[in-house]
């Protein structure tokens, strides 16, 4: 099955691999659900089933002209969950993806939800305002948007080398992963790449923490300058009933490819 429908007729591109208890990986901004590479063949090599799809407007899904906000991206995990008749999932969300799990899980709970993980995500509150002080401020996301439209490919470019810490860990990534992480990129909707700003940067989900009533792992980099731990990462585990919270000193927000032995090593004995 190449495609699922989301609610209000928008396909959704799902890749469907191996056989075993299903994963499904939720991709970060501004990539697909391709950026898993690293992560696909590690399951899948440990006896894993593993379902990746792309977030509307972005890579080979429908490209929307509006639904850019998380109750909507919800809806679509929740589609992609149906159409595949999912039970006792695994869910691991990146960055923006892992805001879907969140909202997901408070708007249509766990009955087909086994275990959670939240990876260098941005499910916590990012946004400086007066019930978050410490968050960033406004004017770094609309600077973000305003070079979006300006050259949204001189952007990614840049972006990416914030995104993977280049310059600033031991183990940078090679010239063909920015590469690589640039041709997903410019795969997205202009109008998906400047709306998901404002969704991932202007939504609350620490009431959505709640919801979280399985196993729930959390993983971040201590150096991620993208999504900082304390907003998100120590925040989801410290609200989350159980959670358990592994730091990866040092290490920037792109850990998928930054460190994926340890990623996929930590991965798989969580999800086993």
């Amino acid at each position: 099955m190449a495609f699922i429908e989301a609610k209000d007729g928008t396909n959704l591109h799902v890749k469907d691999m191996g056989q075993g208890r299903p994963v499904v990986l939720i991709h970060g901004w501004p990539l697909t659900g391709d950026m898993f590479e690293y992560q696909v063949l590690a399951l899948l090599e440990s006896g894993f089933r593993v379902i990746t799809y792309d977030r509307r407007g972005f890579g080979q899904s429908g490209h929307p002209s509006a639904g850019y906000d998380y109750d909507t991206f919800a809806d679509d995990l929740a589609a992609v969950l149906e159409g595949l008749d999912l039970n006792d999932v695994s869910l691991v969300g990146f960055s923006m993806g892992g805001g879907e799990i969140a909202r997901y899980l408070s708007r249509h709970g766990a009955s087909r939800v086994g275990k959670a993980v939240l990876v260098a995500s941005v499910a916590g509150y990012l946004l400086k305002d007066d019930t978050n002080p410490d968050g960033v401020d406004a004017s770094v996301f609309e600077d973000m948007k305003s070079q979006i439209r300006a050259d949204r490919f001189a952007f990614l470019q840049s972006f990416a080398k914030q995104f993977y810490g280049v310059g600033l860990v031991s183990r940078p990534v090679s010239q063909g992963v920015l590469d690589w992480s640039f041709v997903l990129g410019v795969m997205a909707s202009p109008k998906a790449t400047i709306d998901c700003v404002d969704a991932f940067s202007r939504t609350d989900f620490r009431p959505d923490f709640a919801s979280f009533t399985v196993p729930t792992l959390v993983i971040h980099g201590t150096s991620d300058d993208t999504v900082p731990i304390e907003l998100t990462g120590r925040a989801a585990a410290g609200a989350i009933s159980g959670a358990r919270l592994i730091e990866y000193d040092g290490e920037p927000h792109g850990l998928f490819a930054t460190v994926p032995d340890r990623l996929n090593a930590d991965l798989i004995e969580f999800l086993r």
